[in-house]
């Protein structure tokens, strides 16, 4: 899998709202109704990524989960973090 340039990964996240490039690593805030659905958010998110055998970093501070993804094997964004993200957009 190799690095997508950051002008590509920026027409990628004009599909995906509030999803932006930070660095060589994509993020969003979500913003959910309390803890326990900070959670349950978080476990859907973990199937989807344990499938895709694709991890993201998941920091959860109450009703706020910050999802951030990058491909560490390669040092930057690549065409499965921008799926994942897709399919996170799906977790309701």
């Amino acid at each position: 899998m190799t690095i997508i340039k950051n002008e590509k990964i920026n027409e990628h996240l004009k599909g995906l709202e509030g999803w932006e490039l930070r660095d060589k690593e994509i993020h969003k805030n979500f913003k959910r109704k309390d803890f326990i659905d900070s959670i349950g958010f978080v476990s859907r998110i973990a199937l989807l990524a344990e499938r895709a055998d694709h991890h993201p970093d998941i920091l959860v501070q109450y009703n706020k989960v910050d999802i951030t993804l990058s491909t560490h094997s390669e040092g930057g964004v690549t065409e499965k973090d921008i799926k994942l993200a897709g399919e996170i957009e799906e977790v309701k």
